[in-house]
């Protein structure tokens, strides 16, 4: 799913990353994110607590479902595109643009939604080991 919501402020650079505040699998992997971001161009933030803009109500109820990014162009991405975006802005841009061609990108989707779908069980496995960002959890 593509849609555009426009810029509100050409002057930030950063792409937002919404995702699930609540999911502590989902907050070792937005950890994993940040730490390889090395340009810094990732602007996690977890949807709940997410400012409009970026965030709609439109946006938000899909939040609740998968991890979004928003590109500074407004250009919304979701779910297993979502993350192969974060994925070629933490370092591995190949892997990501080959994995965005069909059929391979259809297959990121299901094992994203498989994951998704069962993240208790992914997160006993996935990423233990990933500190956390105190800066994700709000403790800072």
């Amino acid at each position: 799913m593509h849609h555009n919501l426009g810029t509100s402020s050409e002057a930030d650079s950063r792409t937002w990353v919404l995702w699930d505040g609540e999911c502590g699998f989902c907050r070792r992997s937005v950890s994993w994110a940040v730490r390889h971001d090395r340009a810094g161009i990732l602007r996690p933030m977890p949807y709940q607590r997410a400012p409009s803009p970026p965030m709609t109500p439109r946006l938000r109820r899909a939040c609740s479902r998968a991890v979004h990014v928003v590109t500074p162009e407004g250009r919304i991405l979701r779910a297993g595109r979502a993350a192969l975006y974060i994925i070629g802005a933490c370092g591995w841009p190949l892997a990501a643009q080959v994995l965005s061609v069909p059929p391979l990108v259809w297959l990121v989707e299901i094992g994203y939604r498989i994951v998704a779908n069962n993240r208790p069980l992914f997160g006993r496995f996935l990423l233990t080991n990933e500190p956390t960002d105190p800066a994700l959890t709000g403790e800072v």
